[in-house]
């Protein structure tokens, strides 16, 4: 059964996948058919063809590699006396043409999202509700009922933003000694006392405490870290702390047996955390927070020798009611969320924040969709194609992205020449194009066979990066 269920996926994941081809390619195919240019042949696949047949003009084709596919028009890549030619066409119908496969990347990745999105109960705001009691953030100005508008120049339109924003945000080392970070150990502290009531609630209170008396305790802890967060001065920091203490050893009366231990917060020579200027609308006005610290952490011993520091949200945001209008609302800001991810995430690398081992090609892109078809599964079969719709999602909205970058060979690049052509009124020589175009496109199979070789090594050695 569980080798039907791969399959299944497998199988999904290879129809979405040239789905996405084929409305990339049939965006390029029907506005030429509509500019009057002269369409030779449309494939869905790549290599030996397995189905084909004429209609017309043009040969339709299924070929055997389901890996792309193609949108062959006449006069495309080489020089061609037929008036119904490609380069014979007006240069804005020629603009059309190459645009048109990115902008139907986009309404594929559109109509995906909103699969994903109208089955869920509820969506989530960028207002902050509270925060956990060891929050970082709200030890450095952030507050609840704060709308999260910009996070270090990065617009913020839903959840999505936020989450990737922060993710990407610089890691340093801040000033040890500073009121912040004091506050932030200070609710560390109390946090850990509540650590150690729950852990040792047999040996303290007699018996293990319910869900219930749990999230008692819990309030507590939220509750008096409250004046933690908005103490002036250490030593009212070192009160507020000191004081929620008091009261978690109070719950149940067990400070009648057994006195609070206060600890001692010291400077440390090193603070990592990510941190970055956050603006929010407060009250109805704009105002901006410099260098809000969140929640950073190593997630084992090995990352903290190596100074790798992780980063979590340390804070709730508002519900938001699903309705006919949020649905389409948060399916038009996450399709477009996807492209700025992607945008963002190609300056970053330009800026070398990111390396070639954060880039994945068609081997990396497989392995992911498994990756995650797996994770749902551990759900339900539903669970894991709607995990495996999500990244179909993004690596279409990341295709149509990548194809209107001003690169030669892709359709941004030949987009830029039609521009010139534009400007100039008269087309820039063909050879020149083809040979551009050319280098270009063998520039991006290099780098595709250097990215597709880097995922194998990857998968071989295991050091994939997971989810």
């Amino acid at each position: 059964m569980e080798i039907l269920t791969t399959i299944a996926l497998i199988i999904i994941g290879i129809l979405l996948f040239e789905f996405i081809i084929f409305a990339h390619e049939f965006g390029h195919f029907i506005t030429a058919k509509k500019s009057g240019v002269q369409v030779n042949e449309f494939a869905l696949g790549m290599g030996p063809k397995l189905i084909s047949f004429q209609k017309g003009e043009t040969r339709y084709s299924l070929r055997l590699f389901p890996i792309g596919g193609f949108c062959a028009m006449e006069g495309e890549d080489e020089s061609s006396d037929n008036p119904r030619a490609f380069t014979n066409a007006k240069v804005w119908k020629r603009m059309i043409i190459i645009v048109a496969g990115a902008f139907m990347n986009f309404v594929v990745g559109f109509l995906l999202m909103f699969i994903v999105v109208v089955q869920q109960p509820v969506f989530e705001s960028t207002i902050v509700s509270g925060f956990i009691p060891d929050s970082f953030s709200a030890n450095c100005g952030l507050q609840a009922g704060d709308k999260i508008v910009d996070v270090n120049g990065y617009g913020i339109l839903n959840s999505r933003d936020l989450q990737f924003a922060i993710q990407t945000l610089p890691c340093e080392n801040v000033d040890p000694a500073s009121l912040e970070v004091y506050k932030q150990d200070c609710a560390i502290e109390a946090r850990n006392t509540f650590v150690y009531l729950r852990d040792n609630a047999k040996e303290l209170y007699g018996a293990e405490l319910s869900d219930g008396e749990l999230q008692g305790l819990y309030n507590i802890l939220s509750e008096n870290n409250k004046a933690i967060n908005t103490a002036a001065s250490r030593e009212e920091a070192e009160r507020a702390m000191k004081a929620s203490i008091d009261k978690l050893y109070a719950y149940k009366n067990l400070s009648a047996t057994k006195k609070p231990e206060y600890p001692v917060i010291t400077v440390r020579d090193e603070r990592m955390r990510f941190q970055g200027d956050v603006t929010v609308e407060r009250e109805g006005a704009r105002q901006k927070l410099e260098k809000v610290q969140f929640y950073s952490y190593y997630a084992s011993e090995e990352a903290k020798a190596e100074k790798k520091a992780s980063v979590m949200i340390d804070f709730y945001v508002e519900p938001i009611e699903k309705t006919f209008g949020s649905v389409l609302s948060q399916t038009v800001t996450q399709t477009i969320s996807m492209g700025k991810t992607v945008w963002q995430s190609l300056i970053m690398l330009v800026q070398g924040r990111f390396s070639i081992n954060d880039l994945s090609g068609p081997v990396g892109m497989t392995k992911a969709v498994s990756m995650v078809a797996q994770e749902g599964l551990k759900v339900n079969f539903l669970s894991a194609v709607n995990n495996i719709i999500f990244i179909m999602a993004l690596i279409t909205v990341n295709l149509g992205v990548v194809n209107l970058l001003p690169f030669p060979a892709l359709d941004g690049g030949r987009f830029v020449f039609l521009v010139v052509e534009a400007i100039i009124r008269r087309p820039l020589p063909r050879k020149f194009e083809y040979i551009v175009n050319g280098v270009g496109l063998a520039m991006l199979l290099i780098f595709i066979a250097i990215i597709s070789v880097k995922d194998i090594w990857q998968l071989i050695t295991g050091t994939f990066p997971t989810i």
